[in-house]
């Protein structure tokens, strides 16, 4: 095992430049920011993608959509795209209404049938007093939908009956946004994937139509195919036999090429004990730390899943974060640990492969250039990302770019919001910048984004089950990263709410550690059907960690 064990911190060793390195945070500071010397990028690659922004105007009575309360755009040929949003000058004024889109398959005339756009997205956003939320650049939103490759498209906004006043207006400044994600990176033939896997086709046990996937204390064994993701990189979790009615099928893959093991004498057999005192992989560690790290994200397209061992003995050597004080106002103090605890053996599950911005293919140059930090990770939130069903997971790179711009540029926030995705194979990406074992402030739940983090699950899943490798990968990620914190996934944490339509600003409220969006705002959001998978996810989890 020691073998494997120094095997698996070798390949981590290089892994560990593409996160962030960052100073211990000063105990009652509310966020951390990095100065702007420090966290600012080289130039990003000349990565293609791009915006149409286009005004809606009053449809005619002659329309064929038309009549009082609407805003719209006939039937047009547009510049290629594969997502849909509605913006609107005021993040604050809501829109009280329907937003339908159709939409033409490029290089054809057939036109899809027309598709609901989730207009209920200002739950999804920074917290209403911090720096994020309060900025200029903020546009109210709906959540974006993908269409997949189109040239064509017609809208109709409808304001929703009104009773003797009428009906509402719309907000003013109503435009349509359409994303083209462009090209992702070139795929890399001499990198190793993250895992090899079959695609995840199955729903989440449960539904009748699935394969449950136990849980157990380490990684699973590689499948025998490979999920498509740029350059290279996929994670994978789902059982090969998963079948499911609500999700296609893919295409198998060929297998991916079999890379050469690290040698086991990268590290020094001294390396391996438990303690954080080994000077061997402490020194290498602060060799690394030393170089440049805000090069990396450009050089490492997927971070390779570790061992629970690798995974725990890596953790003693993470840059510290402190936990906050109650000077700070905003959580509260953890209990000191005893000597007894201190000495036991850490429940952290163990890391599971991770695809990174680069290799999703993130513009780098479009987001802030600095990283804002909460002081420590208490619970997760669980989202559906609400663009709806109809992609490959060859297509998911091509989502998340898509919906990186759209909060970006058409929404105005400062990084993709979410701060990791899932999609329907399982595969883990990482979502706003700023390093994968931080507590990266997000902005995902409006209220409760401090001491959090937020996973969208790339679907909507009101009336759709979840797949199965989806919700598996929830219990992988946050085994590991809430184990990081100490937080058990079963269990339960307060928080206090920064303002919201659920709860007002300053309430203390108990949350379950593996929580959905719903909790903690009233919203449809993660879906009724992936909501009700979150108890299995915190049942897996708590087992990943070895509790």
């Amino acid at each position: 095992m020691r073998a494997s064990l120094a095997s698996s911190i070798a390949v981590t060793c290089a892994a560990v430049l593409a996160l962030p390195v960052s100073s211990a945070a000063p105990a009652a500071a509310e966020v951390l920011v990095q100065p702007p010397a420090a966290s600012a990028l080289p130039p990003a690659p000349d990565l293609p993608g791009s915006t149409q922004s286009l005004p809606l105007g009053p449809l005619g009575p002659s329309s064929r959509a038309g009549g009082p309360g609407e805003q719209g755009l006939p039937r047009r040929d547009v510049k290629p795209f594969s997502l849909v949003g509605v913006v609107w000058d005021d993040p604050r004024a809501p829109l009280h209404g329907t937003v339908q889109v159709r939409t033409r398959a490029t290089g054809t005339d057939t036109w899809s049938e027309w598709q609901d756009v989730e207009t209920h997205n200002d739950e999804h956003g920074a917290d209403p007093d911090s720096a994020e939320g309060t900025s200029r650049a903020l546009r109210g939103s709906t959540a974006p939908l993908w269409v997949g490759d189109s040239d064509g498209v017609e809208i109709r906004v409808r304001a929703e009956a009104g009773g003797t006043g009428g009906a509402p207006p719309l907000p003013a400044g109503l435009r349509l946004e359409l994303v083209d994600p462009g090209e992702g990176p070139e795929a890399q033939t001499d990198t190793e994937p993250v895992l090899e896997t079959e695609p995840g086709t199955g729903t989440e046990p449960g539904t009748g139509t699935g394969t449950e996937v136990e849980p157990v204390a380490e990684a699973a064994p590689p499948q025998t195919r490979t999920a498509t993701a740029p350059a290279g990189a996929t994670a994978a979790v789902a059982p090969a036999d998963a079948t499911s009615a609500a999700v296609a099928p893919e295409a198998p893959l060929p297998p991916a090429p079999t890379p050469a093991p690290a040698p086991a004498a990268t590290v020094p057999a001294a390396a391996l004990a438990a303690p954080p005192a080994a000077p061997p992989l402490s020194g290498l560690l602060a060799g690394l730390g030393a170089i440049n790290s805000q090069l990396t994200p450009y050089a490492a397209p997927w971070l390779p899943a570790l061992s629970k061992e690798a995974t725990e003995a890596i953790a003693s050597y993470l840059p510290p974060f402190l936990p906050r004080t109650p000077a700070s106002g905003a959580e509260t103090q953890e209990p000191a640990k005893t000597p007894v605890q201190a000495a036991a053996a850490p429940y952290i599950g163990p890391r599971p492969a991770i695809v990174t911005r680069k290799g999703w293919g993130a513009d780098e140059s479009i987001r802030e250039k600095t990283f804002v930090y909460t002081n420590t990770i208490k619970a997760a939130f669980v989202h559906h990302s609400a663009t709806g069903n109809n992609y490959t997971c060859a297509q998911a790179p091509s989502v998340l770019r898509s919906i990186y711009r759209y909060h970006v540029l058409s929404s105005g926030w400062r990084d993709f919001g979410y701060n990791f995705a899932i999609d329907k194979c399982g595969n883990i990406y990482e979502g706003r910048a700023g390093g994968v074992d931080k507590p990266v402030l997000g902005a995902h739940t409006l209220g409760f984004n401090t001491s959090t983090m937020g996973i969208a699950v790339l679907g909507t899943f009101s009336t759709t089950a979840p797949p199965a490798a989806s919700v598996t990968a929830v219990a992988r990620l946050t085994a590991w990263k809430l184990g990081l914190h100490g937080i058990n996934p079963k269990g339960s944490v307060t928080l206090t709410s920064g303002g919201g339509n659920l709860y007002a600003k300053g309430t203390k409220v108990k949350f379950n550690a593996i929580a959905g969006h719903r909790d903690g705002f009233a919203t449809d959001c993660p879906g009724s059907l992936l909501y009700g998978k979150l108890g299995t996810a915190r049942t897996s989890a708590a087992s990943y960690q070895g509790r």
